[in-house]
């Protein structure tokens, strides 16, 4: 199923970006840029809804897959985000950066699906302390200098899918999105220091994958 063929909602919301580019042009004059595409989605502007999808879609499904890991429930869930923008956009005041807003709600839009599957979760019995073999302790919800080096992009990120659900969770909002540790621990109901737990294990697992050179189809969730 193709992002581009999946229908976004109907009239007064828009589809995908029209098949001809120059067929509202008689009627609705071009779009300077995304403050004005933004108000004027606002106002009901389907054009100028489609203009938004066509300027965020790659970052959002880029996004969904990171944390599925599953390309189907990715698409799915980029149409999902799109079309709560769609419900939302009214909502949206300019208190941060538009894309940051997106991000945020496509982010939400994820984690709701994965509570209505079983949100997956590192058993609560992970111990924070590294374990003897992982080495020498140190603070694990430090930034990792190994895995932010210079490794191949493509290798790191078929290391991440093939990572387990819930250490896949943690390290893409925290390592990929920024995420603070406090802030992860609200949206995935636990403790700052599960999510620390699982940030480490995760990073140790990857460690553990890129020298491997793992070639495994991604586990699906």
């Amino acid at each position: 199923m193709s992002i581009a063929n999946k229908n976004l909602p109907a009239s007064p919301g828009p589809t995908a970006p029209p098949k001809n580019p120059n067929q509202h042009m008689r009627r609705n004059p071009p779009i300077a840029g995304e403050a004005e595409a933004i108000r004027k989605a606002q106002a009901g502007d389907g054009v100028a809804f489609a203009t938004l999808y066509a300027l965020h879609k790659r970052r959002v499904y880029s996004l969904c897959l990171r944390m599925l890991g599953n390309v189907a429930e990715a698409e799915d869930l980029t149409q999902e985000a799109f079309l709560q923008l769609h419900r939302k956009i009214g909502t949206f005041r300019g208190d941060s950066a538009f894309s940051t807003w997106l991000h945020r709600l496509a982010v939400n839009v994820v984690l709701m699906h994965l509570r209505k599957k079983g949100l997956p979760q590192v058993s609560l019995e992970e111990t924070l302390e590294p374990s003897q073999q992982d080495g020498q302790r140190k603070d694990i919800g430090a930034r990792d200098l190994t895995l932010s080096g210079s490794i191949d992009r493509v290798t790191l990120e078929r290391a991440v899918e093939n990572l387990p659900p819930g250490y896949r969770l943690v390290f893409v909002l925290h390592d990929v999105e920024g995420y603070e540790h406090n802030e992860i621990a609200g949206m995935l109901d636990c403790s700052i220091g599960n999510s620390k737990s699982q940030l480490h294990k995760a990073r140790m697992k990857l460690r553990d994958l890129l020298r491997s050179g793992q070639r495994a189809e991604p586990a699906d969730l």
